[in-house]
């Protein structure tokens, strides 16, 4: 299967939003590629672990962040560009003068056997929350005493890891998780949160997502960190997939999604559980926050990161 490849060119400080804009605009997964994350993490590992990476990464890496959205083959271009192309002047209005970059689209085709490969280009390990670290399984890393490592194929499902909001669920999930509780996190795309619940202590946990393909990666993920004892997999569509009750919910996909569900999440919570949801926007925070209440969530917190925001409510 072909995908259609819709590349935005920005900066590091809108990176995230232009990505959930890609989302919104029916992507089934963004990639963001920024010379400045390998900056970061060359000057922040002093181990030695840097020499392990190949330095032409970055020599060979665009200036601008590029941001790409992949969509469907099937779907007409002009008919993507059509959803895109307003949003992004409704950002640049937004943005009152700011650098965003020069905003400019490239356009391409990606085969489905070629995903895996463009990957593997940029990605290297990272952190996650306090103790766990992300790792493709083509890298080697060495760990620190307390590191959980999380090994990681992004295959096509939509994500890696590396997005603010994935390390806001994944502290959450280390804060609130209790050895034995059951979790169920809902749209689990790579299974990254699944198997960062399971490595927090969890002796039940459900992944689910209405992409069948996402199950397929998540599942390969889960064996891959020999964790198939404690993560089953199931296809569904949100909450149709959810057939036990948990101590956490987890759901990180967006602000309208996660208002939408509120309410029906808690009768798959127990007494006291609660409910961490991200994949928000922080001006789109207040809506959520609000969805939570009118549902009757109590002690409902939240955690920013960037332009990002997570939300967590215990249930009554």
């Amino acid at each position: 299967m072909d995908w259609l490849e819709l590349t935005v060119c920005t900066t590091t400080s809108w990176a995230d939003l232009v990505s959930q804009l890609l989302m919104e605009a029916g992507s089934q997964g963004t990639m963001i590629r920024d010379r400045q994350d390998v900056i970061n993490y060359q000057h922040s590992h002093t181990d030695g672990y840097w020499d392990l990476l190949d330095e032409r990464v970055l020599a060979e890496m665009p200036e601008e962040v590029r941001v790409t959205g992949y969509y469907p083959g099937d779907v007409k271009e002009e008919e993507v560009l059509a959803r895109v192309e307003p949003r992004l002047e409704a950002l640049r209005n937004r943005a009152q003068g700011m650098d965003m970059g020069s905003l400019k689209i490239l356009r391409g085709t990606l085969n489905e056997e070629d995903w895996a490969e463009s990957w593997k280009k940029d990605f290297a390990p990272f952190r996650i929350g306090r103790h766990m670290v992300v790792k493709p399984g083509w890298c080697s890393y060495r760990p620190q005493p307390g590191d959980k490592i999380l090994e990681m194929d992004p295959g096509m499902a939509f994500g890696t890891g590396t997005h603010e909001t994935t390390a806001l669920c994944a502290a959450l999930l280390e804060e609130l998780v209790v050895p034995g509780d059951t979790v169920i996190d809902v749209g689990t795309g790579t299974g990254i949160l699944a198997i960062a619940a399971a490595l927090c202590g969890a002796g039940t946990v459900l992944a689910s997502d209405i992409d069948p393909l996402a199950v397929r990666i998540a599942a390969e993920n889960i064996r891959r960190n020999n964790l198939s004892h404690v993560i089953r997999t199931r296809q569904g569509d949100l909450l149709q997939a959810v057939d036990l009750v948990g101590n956490v919910v987890v759901a990180n996909i967006i602000a309208e999604v996660v208002a939408s569900i509120a309410a029906p999440v808690r009768q798959y919570l127990v007494p006291g559980g609660y409910f961490i949801c991200s994949g928000i926007a922080r001006e789109k925070q207040e809506g959520v926050f609000s969805a939570l209440n009118a549902a009757g969530y109590l002690d409902i917190r939240a955690m920013e990161k960037g332009e990002w925001a997570a939300l967590c409510g215990r249930n009554p």
